[in-house]
């Protein structure tokens, strides 16, 4: 079995949910998130926590799919974990020996790489139900998105995809990497730059170990993202982390998706739908796009409806994939127009709709301005100092 993560700091009640589902009949939970969220961290405190292993004892396997390409090849992996000969396909003896065996738990870990391919998909469903008519195992994945296999009975109520840890569990997992002596607001300005997912903090920790605070936001300034991305895997890079889920086979069905993803890489404030129709984006359905960011987990809603990035996924879209000017320009004209009519409609009732809107919007607004200033787009410069 992998080890139990040593740092694990803010997954306290997403531990606490998976537990009280475990104690169910016949339990079968997917962990979702982002890539870098901690996924398979949860996973393995949920493997080691006292009361799993007391009651699966040695009965607990934990498979990591990160080179899966087949349910043939799924079903090896499962079957040497479980000490079954090999043979030329052991989907049937896995499923048999499970519905078996004693009471136990199977942990596929990353199973998205097997799952997303289209042509492989109903193959990897099937197999997850045929697993699951043993009510005596319990199943959990880990995957990349926000969304979970079909032809599996999940459990309820359905674990949320792991969001960004809380201010103060990032910073305990930054403290307890790199110690305690740096100045609180360097920890803070180096935090700010990994959007407080666990990934980023854990390896921008590691540099900081090293190199100190300073030269970390000197670095960043230059190289953003790569400042992080040394690593061989998803594991140890951040950028080959999201390079991953931007190869996702669902996004490249909706190619368009990346499109939108990298035009919210300049939004720091996100996109409300009003927006994202009104400003007539040259994206094909946009919806659609809008679903599949979602989907995937390179984009989110927050709390007031608006679709955003994390700023390491930002960060490395606007590296990477910048958006184009054709992108930029109609969204640009949408904040003229809705700061025009702000002046035009100044001192009467319908003041409160546009200052609502423009408040919403300030940080991408001061974004758009920045990008013009940098990039010498002065159509759109125009626009927004005539409407300033």
């Amino acid at each position: 079995l992998p080890s139990e993560p040593k740092i694990f700091h803010g997954r306290e009640s997403e531990l606490s949910d998976t537990l009280q589902l475990l104690r169910m009949k016949a339990p079968r939970i997917a962990i979702l998130g982002t890539g870098g969220m901690g996924k398979t961290s949860l996973a393995r405190a949920v493997l080691h926590h006292a009361e799993v292993s007391a009651q699966y004892t040695q009965h607990r396997y934990f498979v990591a799919c990160d080179s899966v390409t087949s349910k043939v090849e799924l079903a090896a992996l499962i079957g040497a974990h479980l000490g079954l000969k090999p043979g030329k396909d052991l989907t049937q003896a896995v499923v048999k020996f499970l519905g078996t065996a004693s009471p136990s738990l199977l942990i596929l870990d990353n199973l998205e790489t097997v799952w997303e391919p289209t042509e492989l998909r109903s193959d990897i469903e099937e197999f997850l139900s045929l697993l699951t008519d043993h009510k005596d195992l319990a199943l959990i994945i880990t995957m990349r998105g926000a969304e979970r296999p079909a032809k599996v009975q999940w459990s309820h109520p359905f674990l949320l995809p792991l969001q960004p840890l809380k201010h103060h569990a990032a910073q305990q997992t930054f403290i307890d990497i790199a110690e305690d002596h740096h100045n609180p607001k360097d920890i803070d300005r180096v935090l700010s730059l990994t959007g407080n997912m666990p990934l980023a903090i854990d390896l921008i920790a590691h540099l900081v170990d090293v190199e100190g605070c300073s030269s970390v936001l000197s670095r960043w300034e230059v190289e953003s993202t790569s400042v992080i991305s040394e690593g061989y895997d998803q594991k140890s890079s951040l950028d080959m982390s999201i390079s991953l889920s931007l190869s996702s086979p669902r996004i490249k069905a909706v190619p368009q998706a990346q499109e939108l993803l990298s035009l919210l890489s300049m939004l720091p404030d996100g996109l409300s739908d009003v927006e994202l129709l009104q400003s007539k984006l040259p994206i094909e359905d946009i919806r659609n796009c809008k679903t599949t960011l979602i989907r995937t987990a390179l984009a989110y809603l927050d709390d007031k409806k608006q679709l955003k990035a994390l700023v390491p996924i930002r960060e490395y879209m606007q590296k990477t994939h910048p958006p184009r000017n054709e992108l930029v320009k109609p969204l640009s004209k949408h904040f003229h127009e809705l700061l025009e009519l702000h002046k035009d409609f100044c001192g009467t009732e319908m003041i409160s709709a546009t200052v609502g809107q423009i408040s919403s919007n300030l940080a991408n607004i001061q974004s758009l301005l920045q990008n013009g200033l940098q990039n010498d787009h002065p159509d759109l410069m125009d626009n927004a100092f005539s409407a300033l």
